[in-house]
C-alpha cells in the first residue's frame, strides 16, 4: 500500500518551484532575445525556423531520456531529481555568460544547442518533481505555481531586454547591440541561484525499501533508458495520446508567434522590416520583449486563479477557453498599429500561456504510474518538442510560399492552430491511474 504523502504549506510549494524562475528566464532569452540576435547576426526571416531546431532536437533527446534515468537515481544526500536541476543550471547560466559575445551567426546557433540542452536537464525533472512531493488534491497548485515563476521569468527576462535598452548604447563588431549583454548576464546568476535556493529549501521524499530495492534491481546500462522510454510509449494511457493532438497545434502555433511576432510588429507599428532599416527593427524587437514580458506578467498573476478554476469545473474546460482567448488575442495583433494597443491583447494571451504551462499536467498526472513520473513527464515534453521539430523543418517553405513572407501572415496561422487545438482539448478523456 502507497504511503500518503505529507500535505505542504504554501510557502513550501512556493520554495520548491523557486527553481523554475531561472530555468523560465532562461526560456524567456530563447523566446525574445535569440531570433532577434540571429536578425542582428544577419539572419534572414525564412531562415529563423531552421535555425531554431536546437529546441526541439534537445528537448526530443534529453527530456525524457533524463525523466528516465532520474526514475532510478537516488542519492541518500542529493535525491532523486536534483543532482539534474544542479547540472542543468550549471551549464545553463555558462552559456547564457557566454552567448551575447557570439563572433557570427554560427557560434550564436552553437551555443544555443548546448544552452537548450542544459534548459532541458534543468526542466524535465520538476514536473517529476512536483508529482513526487504532492498528494493529489496539491498537484494543481503546484503545477500552476510552476506557472506563476514561468510568468515571473519569462517576464524578467522580456522587461530586461528593454530596460537595458534604455541604458545602454553600441554594438560589438558583430552587430550585437551591449543592451544584450545586460539580460544574459543577470539570466547567468538568476539560473543557478534561483535551482540552488530550491535545492536547499525542499528535501525529497525518500523511497520506500521496497522502492530502493526496485531502483537497484533495474537493469542499467547505456541505452536501458531508450529501452524504458520505448516501453513507455508502448503502454502509455489513452490520455497521453489525447494531449499529443493538442500538441501538435498548440506548439506548433506557439513556435510561429515567438519567431515572428517582432517582425509582425515592425511591419504594424514601424511600418518597416529587419532588411529595410535594421535600427528600427531593433526598436521593435526591444518593444516586443516589453510586450512579451506584460503577458507573462498577466500570466503569474492569473496562475493560482485557474488553480481554483480547473478545481470549480475542469481543467479540460479551463485550458481549451485559455486556447480559444490565445487565439482571438493573435487575430487581434497584427491589425494594431499603435505600440501601446498591444498590450491589450496580451491580457488573453497571458492567461492562456498561465494555462499552457501548468494545467495539461494536472490534465495527466493522475493517469501514469508513480513509479514513472519521470519518463512520462519527459514524454509529454516530446509530444511539446516534436510539434516545434515539425515547425523548424516545415514553416521555412510554408511562410514563403503560402503566406506570401509576411510575418502578420504567420501570427495569423498561429491563431487558427490554437482554435484546432481548442477543439482537440474537448475531446480528450480522463481516467485515473490505479496502482495493480
Amino acid at each position: 500500500m502507497q504511503t500518503p504523502k505529507p500535505q505542504l504549506s504554501f510557502r513550501q510549494i512556493i520554495n520548491m518551484n523557486v527553481g523554475f524562475l531561472g530555468i523560465q528566464y532562461s526560456f524567456g532569452l530563447q523566446q525574445n532575445a535569440i531570433n532577434p540576435l540571429y536578425t542582428f547576426l544577419h539572419a534572414s526571416p525564412e531562415d529563423l525556423p531552421m535555425l531554431n531546431l536546437a529546441g526541439p532536437l534537445t528537448g526530443l533527446l534529453v527530456q525524457p531520456i533524463i525523466g528516465a534515468m532520474s526514475d532510478k537515481t537516488w542519492h541518500p544526500r542529493w535525491g532523486r531529481r536534483k543532482p539534474y536541476f544542479l547540472i542543468g543550471a550549471l551549464l545553463c547560466s555558462i552559456c547564457l555568460f557566454i552567448f551575447p559575445f557570439s563572433s557570427s551567426l554560427w557560434m550564436a546557433v552553437g551555443l544555443l544547442w548546448v544552452l537548450d540542452a542544459a534548459n532541458n536537464t534543468a526542466m524535465e525533472p520538476y514536473r517529476a518533481f512536483v508529482a513526487d512531493k504532492l498528494p493529489d488534491n496539491q498537484q494543481a497548485v503546484g503545477f500552476l505555481s510552476q506557472s506563476f515563476f514561468t510568468g515571473f521569468g519569462i517576464t524578467l527576462a522580456a522587461a530586461s531586454l528593454w530596460i537595458f535598452k534604455q541604458i545602454m548604447d553600441g554594438v560589438t563588431p558583430s552587430g550585437i547591440p551591449y543592451w544584450v549583454f545586460g539580460s544574459f548576464f543577470v539570466g547567468a546568476i538568476c539560473s543557478i541561484g534561483s535551482v540552488l535556493w530550491s535545492v536547499i529549501k525542499t528535501p525529497e521524499i525518500p523511497p520506500s525499501e521496497t522502492e530502493l530495492a526496485e531502483i537497484r534491481s533495474e537493469k542499467k546500462g547505456f541505452l536501458q533508458p531508450f529501452s524504458d522510454i520505448f516501453v513507455a510509449i508502448k503502454v502509455m494511457p489513452k490520455q497521453m495520446w489525447q494531449l499529443a493532438l493538442v500538441y501538435l497545434f498548440q506548439w506548433y502555433a506557439l513556435m510561429c508567434y515567438w519567431q515572428y511576432i517582432s517582425h509582425s510588429i515592425a511591419q504594424s507599428v514601424w511600418h518597416t522590416s529587419s532588411e529595410k532599416n535594421l535600427k528600427l527593427y531593433e526598436d521593435a524587437a526591444a518593444w516586443t520583449g516589453l510586450v512579451n514580458s506584460f503577458y507573462n506578467v498577466i500570466t503569474f498573476l492569473s496562475a493560482f486563479g485557474l488553480v481554483w478554476l480547473a478545481k470549480k469545473y475542469s481543467a479540460k474546460m479551463v485550458h481549451a477557453i485559455c486556447l480559444i482567448m490565445a487565439a482571438i488575442s493573435l487575430f487581434i495583433i497584427p491589425t494594431i498599429e499603435n505600440k501601446y494597443l498591444l498590450f491589450a491583447p496580451m491580457i488573453g494571451f497571458g492567461i492562456a500561456w498561465a494555462s499552457i504551462m501548468g494545467v495539461p499536467y494536472i490534465m495527466v498526472a493522475n493517469s501514469i504510474p508513480k513509479k514513472r513520473y519521470g519518463v512520462y513527464m519527459g514524454i509529454v515534453n516530446m509530444m511539446i518538442v516534436v510539434p516545434m521539430l515539425i515547425q523548424n523543418i516545415t514553416f521555412g517553405s510554408i511562410y514563403k510560399h503560402l503566406l506570401n513572407q509576411n510575418p502578420a501572415n504567420a501570427i495569423l496561422f498561429a491563431g487558427v492552430l490554437l482554435l484546432l487545438a481548442a477543439c482537440a482539448t474537448l475531446m480528450m478523456r480522463s481516467k485515473k491511474y490505479t496502482e495493480a
